[in-house]
């Protein structure tokens, strides 16, 4: 396993030296800036331009208050008809004014499709930070397109072999395999703090897919039609119609970001693996390993607002230790918030390294609500097991996008979100709170 950690460090390098010129413009601009005395913005939100415009002054909360934000979910998409329903996030503090913001999000849909997607996020500091919580509980009833393992799929895919034949011209869209799922997900941790900013701590990790239908398998065609998913299980002994993981999670993280909901400024850094030997209930023990890297630049002394933020993901595992839909995949971070640009699950394979590079701005006058976005990301997964093995950065998806943001509330800077993204022959809109990352 040491020897595979390290391996997969270096397919990291690339990504690292890019992020490291972006930071040093970063660095670079900052250092120019020059501010007056009076020159710093005193920030406003949705409450205090309501006040302003009945004539009254702004009401003074506790620094320390909560800050609860309920919104209804009304959005359209072609994996899941038009949706319904609610989401709310509840921002906080643990007793303390030196405590970090602690978030609390939850959200309750259903669409045209009859699917049902219910979410439950923590990330929570206990009091003085000697604790960091931090769990992602899922349940879905879903359906969801496939198109093969790799950033090139689905070329050289299962269907592309089959479809192409005879050189007839075929599209992604053609070459896409439906499923239908049911989807539990319990990822809890708890970590304590062992030196300023550094945590270390355990958790446990439970993925359970069952009554999966992969949609355009047939065994009995003449030839018969399989499916990526379909190879993939039968190649490494899993069922096609339900699997598990249970797993021991070890992690270490360091964070110095002066605000988790919206930083102004700090680090991120996290070490994950997750560790699910066969005595836990697993068709085969295995490993997985999980490593994130956020970073934030500000660009004005004068508005905190105006800065570079800066986002690396890698996911690492041995090829067949995980089942199909286990693997690492695009949009399946705790928040699924990677991949602006392209659909939940789009892009899959055993190892799969992201990045993300976004330009956060004010748009109203110094202090005021409205800001703005600029992003521009980039994915790479592989395939080992394809007729012509695609390895990490042989292929790169990349898309980018812009978007809008309205603070609600000052005390947490929770914004409101609504971003446009565009990657390869896709498109998407993204309707949410907080920040992406």
């Amino acid at each position: 396993m040491i020897g595979f950690i390290i391996k997969k460090y270096c397919v990291l390098l690339p990504w690292l030296l890019v992020f490291w010129c972006f930071h040093f413009s970063a660095i670079a601009q900052d250092s120019v800036v020059t501010t007056s005395k009076d020159s710093v913005c005193v920030e406003k939100d949705l409450a205090d331009v309501i006040s302003g415009w009945r004539g009254k002054p702004p009401k003074i909360k506790p620094v320390d208050g909560g800050s609860l934000l309920l919104v209804p979910v009304i959005a359209s998409s072609p994996a899941t008809g038009v949706m319904f329903g609610a989401a709310g996030q509840y921002a906080f503090k643990m007793y303390k004014e030196n405590t970090l913001y602690s978030i609390f999000s939850i959200n309750a849909t259903v669409t045209t499709k009859s699917q049902t997607i219910f979410q439950l996020k923590n990330n929570v500091y206990s009091k003085n930070n000697r604790f960091f919580y931090s769990g992602d509980w899922r349940f879905l009833i879903f359906s969801q397109p496939t198109y093969g393992l790799g950033t090139n799929a689905p070329e050289g895919g299962a269907l592309k072999y089959q479809y192409d034949l005879g050189g007839i011209e075929t599209t992604q869209d053609s070459l896409a395999q439906p499923m239908k799922f049911n989807f539990v997900r319990f990822h809890q941790s708890v970590s304590y703090k062992i030196k300023p900013n550094l945590y270390a701590g355990l958790g446990y990790h439970m993925d359970y897919y069952y009554q999966i239908v992969d949609q355009k398998l047939n065994l009995a065609s003449a030839p018969p039609l399989y499916t990526s998913h379909y190879l993939y299980s039968t190649n490494y002994g899993y069922n096609t119609t339900q699997y598990v993981s249970s797993a021991l999670n070890l992690n270490v993280l360091f964070d110095t970001r002066d605000n988790m909901i919206n930083p102004y400024k700090g680090y991120f850094a996290q070490v994950n693996l997750r560790y699910a030997p066969s005595f836990f209930g697993n068709l085969k023990t295995s490993e997985f390993l999980n490593v994130e890297w956020r970073s934030f630049h500000g660009l004005s002394k004068r508005n905190p607002r105006h800065l570079m933020s800066f986002w690396l993901m890698g996911n690492f595992t041995p090829s067949g230790e995980f089942p199909y839909l286990m693997l690492p995949a695009l949009g399946y971070d705790q928040r699924g918030r990677s991949g602006r640009g392209y659909t939940q699950g789009r892009f899959r394979g055993p190892n799969m390294v992201y990045g993300e590079a976004e330009y956060r701005f004010p748009i109203s006058q110094c202090g005021g609500i409205i800001g703005g976005v600029l992003f521009l990301n980039a994915t790479t997964a592989d395939n080992p097991n394809a007729k012509s093995p695609v390895r990490l950065f042989d292929y790169i998806a990349p898309a980018y996008g812009f978007g809008f943001r309205m603070k609600v509330d000052k005390r947490s800077r929770t914004n409101l979100q609504l971003d446009f993204g565009f990657g390869d022959k896709a498109t998407a809109v993204y309707l949410g709170a907080a920040e992406t990352f």
